[in-house]
Formats: structure tokens, sequence, C-alpha cells
């Protein structure tokens, strides 16, 4: 199991233009063991953001993005795939940091096994539809506190820094808000989404 300490409420309590940063290099745990560290993000703003799933305000689907900061949004895309968000901000903002690919750390057995049809292990995290598939996130996992330590997810320090450099570029797989450069990811890491 990767050890290290978890993130407070505090860190997810910003804007998550600076979270968002801020966030490559933690690492994502699942309570089975399952670890990987976040080399790629994406900033959310809410209704600043047209790309933003709360931009119109507050909905059933999106709720549990305007909840406390330091929780997750889970939510269900194309028909097809779980993406998973740590909420942001205060209460109220609807803003969030998209976990876009990790690199697998602990627990690739299982990994492999939530993803059989996955040929190279470089590939097992490598966007947000298959990080969540790896770490068997769905939509039960909406919601839950990422800080409490309770859940069967957290994201903790263990050391690593954030990159000084971290590439930043527009997002991807959106229609609006395109030019926007709140996407970052580690330089040269094998297992960012898109370069």
């Amino acid at each position: 199991m990767h050890s290290g300490i978890l993130l407070d409420r505090a860190f997810y309590q910003r804007d998550p233009r600076e979270v968002a940063p801020a966030l490559l290099n933690k690492v994502l745990l699942r309570n089975d063991g399952r670890s990987g560290r976040i080399v790629e993000v994406e900033a959310y703003c809410g209704a600043n953001d047209a790309a933003a799933h709360t931009y119109r305000g507050k909905s059933r689907r999106n709720a549990s993005m305007f909840g406390p900061a330091g929780h997750m949004y889970v939510y269900f895309t194309y028909g097809m795939h779980w993406c998973c968000n740590a909420v942001c901000g205060d209460v109220g903002e609807g803003v969030g940091v998209l976990l876009r690919a990790l690199a697998p750390l602990t627990g690739l057995e299982q990994m492999r096994a939530a993803r059989a049809a996955c040929r190279r292990d470089r590939d097992l995290c490598r966007g947000p539809a298959r990080l969540c598939k790896a770490f068997d996130i769905d939509g039960s996992c909406d919601g839950i506190d990422l800080v409490s330590g309770l859940a069967s997810l957290s994201i903790i320090d263990d050391g690593t820094p954030p990159p000084a450099r971290p590439v930043e570029t527009p997002r991807i797989g959106i229609s609006r808000a395109t030019s926007e450069t709140w996407r970052w990811y580690v330089a040269d890491d094998p297992h960012v989404s898109r370069r």
C-alpha cells in the first residue's frame, strides 16, 4: 500500500486553476491497494466556464460538484464511461478538477483485471474513463469524501512535488471555452492521455 499524508480540505478549498497543477504528482489511492500518481488534470470553473457541467446551475446530476471541497464528483458520459473530479472552492460554487490520467503504482493486477482488454500497462489509466475503469470508480463513488480517510478513495501527498514547469494546454474533448489553457500534465510522462 502506498503511504503519505492525506490532503486536507483546505488544499481543495481554492480556485480549481490553483488546485489542478498542485494535484500533479499526488497519489490517488483505493482502499484495496490500488494507487496511481496523478499526471494529468483539467480545471472546470462553474458559472464562469461554459464547458463546466455546472455552468447552468445545480441539477440532480451535478449536485456533488456544488458540495464541500474535497469530495468527489463522478459522472457518466457518452452513455458508457465514468469520469471523476475532485470538488474545489466553496460550497455552492460548482468548481472542480477532472482527473485525466494516472501513472499506476500499486495494485496493477486489480487494474488489469478491471481493464482486461488493455494490452499495455501504460494505458491502464491513460485518460479519464480508463482511469475510472481501472479503479472501479462509478456512480456509487459520487459524493464520497476524499478527505475523511474513511471512504474507498483518497488522495495523498507522498513527498513527490508537483513539476516545476507542468505543460499547460487547452482542455480536451470539449466544444465550449476551448481557448482556456486549464489542462496541465507532467511533461514526458508516458501515461498522459494526449500530447
